[in-house]
């Protein structure tokens, strides 16, 4: 594992590790109970029309200003963007499967407590979790500061846990785009009821930012408001930070050409192939993409209760080590189930957006190299949409993400002006 992946996870884990606003905030949420909305019929008795609709709002914190502060400082994030305590609910709504069958999903809406009564939304997209309990809604850590920065600056925040992760049911269908969008869709109109009904009604003006997988699928997003996924809700801005825009073109390549470091490498490859095999026909077998031990392992991997850490110790280190010699070929000129995997997910940037863009990156990414915001830029350019790519500098994933946050939350002031 390089340096600046070992940083990542020791981050991850020292942050899971660290409650320090978890006990003030029990006893503030006792309060706020009475708004819970009560749960409606089971999934199964709805049908796909009822997407977006709420089924419960549960209270998950509450914190004034000045805990919030310290919940950015104690994860080296910028607080100068605080301006308003903020209080967080975990909704529960029902949104559509990749096949397309009715289904439940969770994820977080934070309100700031204080402000404009009616409140513009942001929508927030995490990066990559193998395990649900790091969801947004689920845990209070890394996939909290966007919620936290945003609301804290006077905006309302839909943080999607995406399927299969937080409290909903199933897999995640890691990087499939399209549950994705609707997944995320239907959680901003979850987030518009259950916004109303605690007394904050939303404006309908969104503004669109994610990190890492996050980054992919807030490009998506845009592009499915844009086209009118919900006549509800006006793009005002996006903007997306090291998101994997152009995986045939720029992300697999650097798997395999050293632009990506090792670890990631065969983390983001096997939840990969794993989940996208439930979709594509990628293989009849483990064995045919992976070696022994690790075929008879890997799927069980990602069955959404396992850790980062445990699942890179369970795989080798390096990807020749991980896949079968035909299979690591085969990666490398994709065919088939393979190829369609990988051009499903590259469609978010061949759109021309009608409201502000800014991409954000960091040079020296090594999970997401720039080139994915350089290959997006020139698609948008080419649609006659020519955006700004802002570059970094030397920081790593992470990095990219702890200087862009704050950026992005400026520049939506600036654009809400």
């Amino acid at each position: 594992m390089r340096d600046e992946t070992r940083k990542t996870h020791e981050t991850r884990t020292s942050w899971r590790a660290r409650r320090g606003l978890a006990g003030a905030a029990a006893l503030l949420l006792a309060g706020l109970a009475g708004v819970a909305v009560a749960p409606v019929a089971s999934a199964g008795q709805r049908t796909p029309t009822h997407r977006g609709e709420l089924v419960s709002v549960t209270p998950v914190a509450d914190h004034d200003a000045g805990q919030v502060k310290a919940f950015l400082a104690e994860r080296d994030m910028a607080t100068d963007v605080v301006r308003y305590g903020v209080r967080s609910y975990r909704l529960t709504y029902r949104t559509v499967d990749p096949y397309g069958k009715a289904t439940v999903a969770t994820g977080l809406l934070t309100l700031p407590k204080g402000g404009d009564h009616r409140l513009d939304l942001v929508s927030d997209t995490h990066g990559t979790m193998v395990n649900r309990d790091y969801a947004p809604s689920a845990e209070e850590d890394f996939g909290r500061i966007p919620s936290y920065m945003n609301a804290s600056a006077g905006r309302a925040v839909a943080a999607p846990d995406y399927l299969g992760l937080g409290k909903g049911p199933g897999s995640h269908p890691y990087m499939d785009t399209r549950s994705s969008v609707t997944a995320s869709v239907d959680m901003l109109r979850a987030a518009r009821t259950a916004a109303g009904r605690l007394g904050r009604p939303l404006t309908g003006d969104v503004y669109a930012t994610g990190f890492s997988q996050g980054g992919q699928v807030a490009m998506a997003l845009g592009r499915a408001l844009q086209e009118g996924a919900d006549r509800h809700f006006r793009l005002r801005a996006l903007a997306p930070v090291s998101g994997p825009y152009d995986l045939e073109g720029q992300e697999i390549p650097a798997l395999f050409d050293g632009r990506v470091n090792d670890a990631s490498s065969v983390l983001y490859i096997s939840y990969w192939l794993v989940a996208q095999n439930r979709l594509h026909s990628i293989y009849k077998d483990p064995a045919e993409a992976f070696r022994a031990p690790y075929a008879s392992r890997v799927e069980g991997l990602y069955d959404g209760t396992h850790v980062e850490e445990d699942i890179l110790a369970a795989l080798p280190p390096t990807l020749k080590e991980l896949l079968t010699p035909s299979f690591y070929e085969r990666m490398q000129h994709p065919g088939g189930g393979l190829l369609d995997a990988m051009r499903a997910a590259d469609h978010t940037c061949d759109w021309k957006p009608e409201m502000p863009v800014r991409l954000y990156a960091g040079a020296a990414d090594t999970d997401v190299p720039i080139g994915n915001a350089r290959s997006c830029a020139r698609q948008l350019a080419g649609e006659g949409a020519p955006v700004t790519v802002v570059n970094q500098g030397d920081v790593d994933h992470f990095g990219s993400f702890q200087v862009s946050a704050p950026q992005v939350v400026r520049w939506f002031d600036e654009v809400s002006q």
